[in-house]
């Protein structure tokens, strides 16, 4: 389906260097890269410009932009997302939504990777030695950084600093005018290597999704959208909240399948059961 085809990458960021190798090796396909496309225009990490859309909208928006432009018909995109975890609290997270689309066989995939490996943090700091401390956390010189005057100042925002002279240079100045300068990790995909290994996982996810066939009509794509709690404690028989059941679908032809105890598990610990356990 996808082999010697033109693939589009909808990125600004160099995400084609985590794309691009597993992509032509997986699929056959010829990568190529949207240098007409300007994805910033749908929102900005350090909020200037202020994104409109979900993740998932958003990516989408990323292949139609980029197809368009360049008159392809099978386009790949991601959104990443940062801030707390969903279910770990006090953790950060990096929350990647990867999306496909072929117009040719009106097929979209979608996949989700969602990882505590990130560096992501931001503060305020007025002397060097905060400076110092922040950029050894967010592992600099090899993950960038990005000052500006405070959080909420657009006006003056210096990017992409992997180097140390022209961070404490520009540390002094903002210091200068200020007294105080707010710090934040770069997560741009080419400023941040712990993001492209996160969206390098995702790429990998989706070509397992791809590799899953609908049992009905054969077309790519067929994954899990739904999961069913309710596992029954082994003592008291009280369905518990971990997961019974995983529900696949296919985005083609709405052919839907249950699997039953997917973790090969048919009871639960009691420990994890709201009655023996509350």
């Amino acid at each position: 389906m996808f082999e010697g085809r033109h693939l589009i990458i909808a990125t600004k960021h160099q995400k084609e260097k985590v794309f691009a190798p597993i992509l032509e090796k997986e699929l056959a396909v010829k990568c190529f890269v949207a240098s007409n496309l300007d994805t910033d225009k749908l929102g900005t990490f350090t909020g200037e410009v202020e994104r409109k859309f979900d993740p998932i909208t958003t990516a989408k928006i990323k292949c139609l932009m980029a197809m368009e432009l360049n008159h392809c018909d099978l386009a790949i995109a991601s959104e990443g997302s940062f801030g707390p975890h969903p279910s770990l609290p006090f953790i950060s997270a990096d929350d990647e939504f990867l999306l496909m689309i072929d117009k040719k066989n009106n097929l979209e995939i979608v996949v989700r990777e969602i990882s505590n490996e990130t560096n992501f943090n931001g503060s305020i700091i007025q002397t060097e030695t905060e400076l110092n401390d922040f950029a050894s956390k967010a592992n600099f010189p090899s993950h960038g950084l990005i000052l500006r005057k405070s959080k909420a100042d657009y006006s003056n925002i210096v990017k992409g600093i992997t180097n140390l002279d022209q961070l404490k240079s520009v540390f002094s100045h903002f210091i200068s005018d200020g007294g105080k300068v707010y710090i934040e990790t770069d997560m741009r995909a080419m400023y941040n290597p712990t993001r492209m290994k996160v969206i390098a996982r995702a790429t990998k996810k989706l070509i397992e999704k791809i590799n899953s066939r609908c049992p009905d009509c054969q077309m790519p794509g067929f994954g899990i959208t739904e999961a069913k709690h309710g596992l029954p404690c082994s003592v008291c028989r009280f369905p518990t909240r971990s997961i019974l059941s995983f529900i696949f679908s296919c985005h083609k032809c709405s052919f839907t399948k249950e699997e039953t105890y997917p973790h090969g598990k048919q009871t639960e610990n009691p420990m994890y059961c709201d009655i023996c356990n509350p």
